[in-house]
């Protein structure tokens, strides 16, 4: 699953420089997560940074794109320039 921002965000910067895909931008009232460069931090932390380092709790489990941690895995090798290795 992607990651999505409730309408709770405070606006308070903390999460888009924690990133590593750069997918968290700042929307018309909030700030933004794009599903197609959300890894949840796969390939990159154990955690979602973002959620680690929300002040408010309000970065969740998108509940219309699921995804398996395979798949977000595949992603960040997409995103890193890198092929899946062959099995």
């Amino acid at each position: 699953m992607a990651l999505i921002i409730t309408d709770e965000c405070i606006n308070c910067d903390v999460c888009q420089p924690e990133c590593p895909n750069d997918a968290i931008s700042q929307g018309e009232e909030f700030y933004v997560i794009d599903p197609g460069l959300c890894t949840e931090c796969v390939g990159h932390h154990e955690e979602s940074q973002c959620v680690e380092v929300c002040p408010v709790d309000c970065i969740i489990l998108d509940p219309d794109i699921v995804e398996t941690e395979e798949q977000l895995y595949e992603k960040y090798l997409t995103l890193a320039g890198q092929q899946a290795p062959r099995g």
